[in-house]
């Protein structure tokens, strides 16, 4: 204490002291508590005339999905719909509560991308997607970016990451690009073709050395008019269809039209996606504040 110290300035240290003390506990807090990541539901919805389980909606996600997320010690929560009128019990919750509260949103695969999300008709009676799922995974994804929390999409995923920036889809490969390659098969995560990163692509920077690499392929629809501010991260080597994007007015929205959950289990030639996981984590990490 200095002699021409008040007693006001000497209380008014102490206090600016303790409130570094707890500010600093709370920030140690929050950087060593474990990463909550959020993944978007799949919907399977009611069937005419059914009764149990089979004529109720359900939400649920593939365990895969969580289990790769997990592997890096990170809390996964699988995020329901919310909002919807005639809900049996309402509630006040928003999907920006959850944008808030978690810090990293994971796309998961499953039903088409509807036609009507990105103002086309469906060409055929059997493509019609899921708007119901359209509708909630769209504004899920603009309040994670708005938050300005990563996301990462796999392969419906990386379709609605391109429709919610205004782009489309083929609805169906094997119709809409008749020289392509087969995209998906009955052998389901077993089918693989070769991607090529393009110049420039932040995924080549992931992979050093890699210009091409094996993924597996389980889709029927793909990316065709690029959404705005998107780049082009990868493509399939033999017949050009977009296999990966990136929005680039964000920190990290990435989606990858493969199923990177699935690949250690398919074979030592698939490629290694963990370090896609972890740049992913790791901007999470960074935003969490």
């Amino acid at each position: 204490m200095r002699r021409s110290d008040s007693a006001w300035s000497v209380f008014g240290r102490v206090l600016a002291a303790r409130a570094r003390q707890i500010f600093d506990r709370a920030g140690q807090r929050i950087t060593q508590r474990s990463l909550r990541i959020g993944v978007s539901a799949r919907l399977f919805h009611p069937e005419a005339g059914a009764k149990g389980l089979r004529g109720k909606t359900l939400q649920y996600l593939e365990e895969s999905i969580a289990h790769w997320v997990m592997s890096r010690d990170v809390l996964v929560f699988m995020i329901p719909t919310v909002g919807h009128q005639g809900m049996l019990h309402p509630s006040n919750i928003r999907l920006r509560d959850y944008a808030k509260h978690l810090d990293g949103l994971l796309l998961q695969g499953g039903a088409d991308v509807s036609p009507q999300s990105y103002a086309e008709a469906a060409t055929r009676p059997e493509w019609p997607g899921d708007r119901v799922r359209d509708m909630y995974e769209l504004e899920l994804l603009h309040e994670f970016v708005e938050s300005g929390k990563p996301v990462l999409g796999v392969c419906r995923g990386c379709q609605l990451i391109n429709v919610a920036f205004g782009g489309t889809l083929y609805q169906d490969i094997a119709t809409d690009v008749p020289t392509a390659g087969v995209h998906v098969n009955e052998q389901y995560d077993q089918h693989r073709h070769a991607i090529h990163f393009p110049e420039g692509s932040t995924l080549a920077n992931m992979f050093p050395g890699r210009r091409e690499a094996i993924v597996n392929s389980i889709h029927h629809q793909a990316v065709n008019v690029l959404g705005r501010d998107l780049n082009i991260e990868a493509v399939s080597a033999e017949d050009g269809i977009i296999e990966a994007v990136r929005y680039r007015r964000a920190p990290f929205v990435v989606g990858v039209q493969w199923h990177p959950e699935f690949h250690r289990a398919g074979g030592a030639e698939l490629l290694d996606c963990t370090p896609l996981l972890d740049t992913f984590l790791r901007v999470a990490r960074e935003t969490r504040f």
